[in-house]
Order: structure tokens, then sequence, then C-alpha cells
């Protein structure tokens, strides 16, 4: 296996964006990576597209080939593949192209995801996030996605006798850090109480424990480590990738308070790179709901379980703090366009990594962790990214 590193990144903002099509916001990503990376269109030998459900939101399906027509790279006939993982699409899109480069079969891919998530009915977009739930055993009987994760936080915190304020605190801390992006959804700092007093979505989590419906794209270039320093001289290494697997119904698990399969892509992680969890102080993980950056800060191993709220209130997982989480404000505050939420995680790391992140920057970062999660953490794809 060969080394890859990432030699361009570029992301749209995410919001609500009435003025752009699905294409418009694929290629105005793919075009900053490519630009940023310093290569030329005939240099891609590969695309692949990071989408949960653009048949359902926009109608379209065939996307990869979409953005590669749009791009103006279909003349060249390179191979264009749509990844499909829920709320991990852009990440096993990403875990696809570092195979392709480390294998060798191509030296230079472009990575991408998108997701027009707002030109849909706010009723219709949220029962689309449902079907990456169990529609079975879990939908049909009125179990939404929302209510799946609530009913893991009310558990949580009967098992460890956390207070609600702990959970809300994860959105304080990730709209902190999201007003320091000018990227994100939202910039604008919350107070606790306006978390614990927004509208009930399902008890006990509101609408400030939750991820907006967002539109948005991001991409990376990947290339081979050793032509890297040809086109840029900050590469940022991908040092391993890893993925894991577990049931789709939570009632199927032994627990519903850990994610398995982060523990599982944690451990893969640290034997193929023998980086213990102690020496990473930036990392961007799931959190579409509050509960969620709490479980994946407790399976990856940075906290032991039910002390991660207190963390967050102790303020160790702010910039600065014992490790940054979500500097970029994470899904709860730069958005949730869930093909690209995958995408835009490494986007962040790299900016951070390469020391470019302005107000935001995280000091003596030498490695960076993204945890992904599809379903109700059915999928987890795990990246770790050290300086060149």
């Amino acid at each position: 296996m060969r080394e890859v590193a990432i030699i361009g990144i570029g992301q749209t903002k995410f919001g609500e964006l009435w003025d752009l099509s699905f294409r418009e916001i694929g290629i105005q990503a793919g075009l900053a990576a490519v630009y940023d990376a310093n290569v030329a269109s005939e240099d891609i030998e590969a695309l692949y597209v990071g989408n949960m459900s653009a048949g359902r939101f926009i109608e379209q399906e065939h996307v990869a080939a979409l953005i590669a027509d749009y791009s103006g790279i279909a003349r060249d006939n390179i191979p264009a593949t749509r990844v499909e993982a829920a709320g991990a699409s852009g990440a096993v899109a990403i875990r696809q192209g570092y195979f392709d480069v480390a294998s060798g079969l191509h030296d230079i891919v472009v990575v991408g995801g998108a997701e027009k998530m707002t030109d849909v009915p706010d009723a219709q977009g949220a029962a689309i996030q449902d079907s990456a739930a169990d529609q079975q055993w879990e939908c049909t009987f009125g179990a939404t996605f929302p209510a799946l994760h609530a009913m893991i936080a009310q558990r949580y915190m009967h098992d460890y006798g956390v207070p609600r304020e702990h959970i809300a605190s994860v959105s304080v801390k990730n709209h902190k850090h999201g007003a320091l992006n000018p990227k994100a959804q939202f910039q604008k700092e919350i107070k606790l109480e306006t978390v614990l007093r927004s509208a009930l979505v399902a008890e006990p989590l509101r609408m400030f424990d939750c991820a907006p419906l967002s539109d948005g794209g991001a991409a990376v270039v990947m290339c081979s480590m050793d032509k890297a320093w040809k086109y840029t001289d900050s590469p940022v290494k991908i040092l391993a990738s890893s993925q894991s697997s577990d049931t789709l119904a939570l009632h199927h698990r032994s627990t519903i308070t850990s994610f398995g399969a982060t523990k599982a892509a944690m451990r893969k992680l640290t034997k193929r790179t023998g980086v213990d969890v102690s020496q990473i102080n930036l990392a961007e993980v799931h959190d579409n709901y509050t509960i969620s950056e709490l479980l994946a800060l407790e399976d990856i191993g940075f906290f032991p379980a039910g002390q991660a709220g207190k963390a967050t209130v102790d303020g160790q997982t702010q910039i600065g703090g014992r490790v940054a989480v979500n500097t970029s404000g994470g899904l709860k505050a730069r958005g949730d366009p869930i093909g690209a939420t995958g995408v835009a995680q490494i986007v962040e790391l790299v900016t951070q990594l390469r020391g470019e992140a302005g107000k935001r920057q995280v000091s003596n970062a030498k490695y960076g962790l993204a945890q992904s999660v599809g379903g109700t953490g059915s999928t987890v794809v795990m990246h770790l990214l050290g300086v060149a």
C-alpha cells in the first residue's frame, strides 16, 4: 500500500442555498479543491461522490455521472462513482478514494460529497432522514430518527446520572466554534437556556439538540505521497482509514448507550498507526444530535463512559481544551448536508493541520481524527490524518 496525501480542499458555504442547484454545489466544491491542489483536469484519474438520497431530495439519481459531466471531466472518460452509506456517505467516499490511490490504481483522484436537502418540505426531509434507520422494525412503528436518538439520550441519562444540561452543552460549544467558521450555516453563539427552551422534538431532545437540514458540498484531491510535493508544500497524510458495522436496528444491540462500531473502528486505527488517543488533540465527530457527540467521545476513548458531558461543560472539548472537538461547528452549527458531511470533516482537519484555520486554529495539532456515522451507529467510518 502506498502512502496517500490530501493536496487540495474545497467547500461551499453550508445552509439554505436557494440559488444553487445540486450540480452547481458539487461543481463549486470540486473546482475549489482542484484549484487548491494546483492540478489540471487532465491529471484527475477518478471521481468519487458521497450522496445519500438525491433521488428523493431532488429526483436525480446517477449523480456521479452528473457531476463528472458538468465539471467537464466526463470527456476524459474517467470513472465516476457514487457512494451511499447514509450519514457516512461522504466518509465512505473518502475511504474509497484512499484505497484507489493507496493500491496504485490511480495517482490523483477527486472525492466529493454533496446534498440538496432544503428543496423539500421539512416533514419530507425528516422522513428521508428516517430511511437511515430500519424501516420495517423501527420507522413503521413510529420510531423516527430523532426519536431513536432521544431514546439513546434517555437511557444514557438514566444509566450514568447525567443531567440534561450536560447534553445541551454540546450545542453551546459547537455554536461557539461555528461562529468562527465563515462556511458554517449558523455563525452565532447561543446560551444554554436557548437549547433547553427550544421547541421539543423528541423528549429530551429539542430543536437546538438537532443538526439542521442543509445544502452544501465539499471536496478533496488525493495524491500518492511520492508525487504530492510536486503540487503543494503542505500535503496532509492520511495515516489510516477504518470502517465498522453494527445492526441496523437499535433493539438488536446489547446496549444503546455506546456504539460498538465506533469502538471497533478506533481499535483498528490504533493498531494500524500506533497512535494512542492520548496523542490526539483535534477531532471532528458526528454530532447529528448532541447525544451523538458524547457517545463518540466516550467510544473513541477521550473520556470514560458517562463523563463526556461534564468534560464539555468544563471546557475540555473547546478550542484550547484537552481535545478540540468539532472546531468547524460540527453538524450542529456548520450544517449537515448528509452526503457532504464526512468530506467536510476532512476539509476541516486539513485546514487545521495546515495551520490555516484563523480564529479557530488549534495549537500544536499533530494528528486529526474524523468519525462519521451512518444510521444510529450501524456504519462508522474513521480516518486519522497527520502532517506530512
